[in-house]
């Protein structure tokens, strides 16, 4: 349950840049001539999203695909063509950002789901044929969630917490009245994990603690919804959810009761017996299939990666693929009569694209062009992974981009970046921010502390009730690594990150005051007492779960109150940038506005960007550049040439 307070937002598809193609790491600056851009040429470049895999990303007839983009500044709804790459816009909003969902079974309406000014109070809307938005789930303290189909296409299954804040029950919308009738009562306020392709069965999830979870059926034909245990277990477990098989005759879940990662096994729906799909060395990210079953999609989360398989079901083999571009592919989603197959690939150093291949001929087409014309792919910094031993001998692993022209010649300042979660993980991909960085001369070292998901639950677990201690001491330790690479300048090392990663970054300018020459904190908890105790009522399926990890407001608010920044503010020495978006219902406004004033009472430099139109994350494009700009103007100033 990591994944409370993420930064995920944060880092929303975008652009990097520095010149000339060459090996991370071995450039000098007598080789490469690095050319300078500015924060929008970074992130005017496209976003593209498919829809959602428990919809249909491909139109009734297989003529559009469905995707989300943000090619106006501003994510929403588009329909593909996939022989031309032709884009059509469904949805058209210049405040809100909206993303696709799933077309209708049968026709062209398709649905797509919005909130307002990012307070994460979604909403899901019939885009109709004319071209009208019609909002299904109106009520200003409603929020919505798609679920999927009923087996014969006449309802579309929503989830909503209109009869409590506190609980997502399921409702059946007529696809042509929208009447909805209630199909699960969420009594017991569960995760809803899935419904099985025929309608009869409901996976659910009860999360004990960070480390111990249950998944509960419900077989809804039965007329008696009460949910039953079928992970029973002695010890920390966890489990989660994946997908039904679509002859709904299996539950495919994750459990980690056979090692360190997440594995896939099968639970068959009659028997009660269980079985392993899906054995790696790393987390099983996903398991999904093709309509018809004949295919697999799988995933593994290998060492900050994405590694996908198809793999025909008849015959077990891989499916066959033609060459395509470097990068993680994501987002697999096959056409209706499964002879074409789309997907998303990515890379360090190139925004997520949209191709189609096609599965008899193996004829490729990629259909969008992320990239700004104005800067090329060969211009990007690559991502290595990289360890180091943290104060304790621990190894940690982590993200490095290297600007070009750094080397012991010509040492550039430096960055640790930290995720959000506090389970996130630092992954390789496109981030205009990180690229907008190295591309100005800034190294970015995005490290995995102890307490980040993908390295095995002993990692994981390592912070439960220990955040601000040992994962804050990594922190401080890759700063340290950082400053003995001869191609950094030791007195140039800096710390930014975005929501439990903005809290690491005040912790570090507070609890080691001389770790850093500056740090810059986006949306982070400053005040743990005042989170922990004003989490939104939707999080209650994780309350408890939460509070095992974090601790109880009720019972260790003195330790809270001992990790938090702003109740020792006057240690803060160095130069802090503060960004916040004041409809953030994760990490409220407050919390920035009384760390800035009690930082600016020691007399120390602070700047302070908030967005009156954002949320928790940044999706709005010219809100992202402002935020870049902020950070480069602020590092020039202060870390760069020593400004403090």
């Amino acid at each position: 349950m990591k994944y409370l307070i993420t930064g995920s937002s944060l880092v929303l598809a975008g652009l990097l840049s520095a010149c000339q193609p060459a090996e991370t790491g071995t450039e000098t600056a007598d080789e490469v001539a690095v050319a300078q851009y500015d924060a929008a040429t970074f992130h005017e470049t496209t976003s593209f999203g498919m829809a959602s895999s428990s919809g249909f990303a491909w139109s009734a007839d297989d003529s559009r695909i469905l995707i989300t983009s943000d090619e106006t500044g501003v994510f929403n709804a588009y329909a593909v063509d996939p022989e031309t790459g032709d884009r059509e816009a469904l949805t058209a909003s210049e405040t809100d950002a909206t993303f696709a969902l799933s077309w209708f079974p049968e026709d062209d309406r398709a649905v797509v789901m919005a909130d307002s000014g990012g307070n994460e109070i979604n909403h899901i809307y019939v885009r109709e044929l004319d071209g009208r938005l019609n909002d299904i789930t109106p009520g200003d303290e409603v929020r919505a969630q798609f679920l999927g189909w009923s087996p014969d296409g006449t309802d579309m299954w929503v989830m909503t917490n209109e009869r409590d804040q506190t609980a997502m029950d399921i409702y059946a919308y007529d696809t042509l009245s929208y009447e909805s009738g209630i199909v699960f009562q969420n009594d017991d306020s569960l995760d809803i994990g899935d419904v099985s392709p025929d309608g009869r069965w409901l996976a659910l999830v009860r999360n004990r603690t960070s480390a111990d979870s249950d998944i509960l059926l419900v077989d809804l034909a039965s007329g008696d919804t009460t949910p039953q245990l079928i992970t029973g277990h002695e010890g920390n477990i966890a489990h989660g959810v994946y997908t039904f098989t679509p002859d709904s005759s299996q539950l495919v879940y994750a459990t980690n009761e056979h090692g360190e990662f997440n594995q896939a096994w099968t639970y068959d729906l009659d028997s009660g017996d269980t079985a392993p799909l899906i054995e790696a060395d790393w987390d099983v990210q996903f398991v999904i299939y093709s309509p018809s079953g004949d295919y697999q999609v799988s995933a593994i989360n290998a060492d900050a990666r994405t590694e996908v398989t198809i793999t025909d079901t008849a015959t077990g083999e891989d499916l066959a693929l033609p060459d395509l571009p470097a990068g993680d592919l994501g987002s697999v989603r096959f056409s209706r009569d499964e002879s074409r197959v789309a997907f998303l690939i990515n890379s360090a150093t190139s925004p997520s694209n949209l191709h189609v291949v096609d599965l008899e001929s193996q004829a490729h087409a990629q259909l969008t062009n992320a990239l700004n014309p104005a800067i090329s792919e060969a211009e990007m910094v690559d991502a290595e992974i990289v360890r180091f031993e943290s104060f304790d001998g621990l190894e940690i692993p982590g993200v490095l981009y290297r600007p070009h022209g750094a080397s012991a010649e010509h040492p550039v300042p430096a960055l640790v970046w930290v995720h959000g979660g506090p389970g996130g993980q630092s992954r390789v991909g496109y981030s205009a921010t990180i690229q907008h960085l190295v591309n100005h001369g800034y190294a970015i070292y995005a490290a995995n502390n102890r307490g980040s998901s993908g390295y095995g639950k002993t990692f994981y677990h390592m912070d439960d009730r220990r955040h601000g201690e040992e994962d804050l001491m990594d922190i401080v330790s890759a700063g340290e690594w950082l400053r003995q690479q001869d191609w950094v300048n030791a007195d140039q090392v800096g710390v930014i990150g975005g929501s439990y990663g903005g809290y690491m970054t005040a912790a570090a300018l507070t609890f080691h005051p001389d770790a850093f020459e500056v740090g810059i904190n986006i949306f982070g908890v400053t005040n743990w007492e005042r989170t922990l105790a004003s989490i939104p009522p939707w999080w209650e399926s994780f309350r408890e779960a939460l509070y095992d990890e974090m601790g109880d407001p009720a019972t260790d608010a003195e330790r809270h109150r001992a990790i938090s920044p702003l109740f020792h503010a006057e240690n803060v020495t160095q130069p802090m940038l503060v960004v916040q978006g004041a409809n953030d219902p994760r990490v409220l406004q407050v919390e920035s506005d009384e760390l800035v004033a009690a930082v600016r009472a020691n007399g120390v430099p602070v700047e302070y960007v908030l967005f009156p139109d954002e949320g928790h994350g940044f999706r709005r494009r010219e809100n992202r550049i402002t935020a870049s700009e902020a950070y480069v103007s602020f590092l020039d100033e202060y870390l760069k040439s020593d400004g403090h």
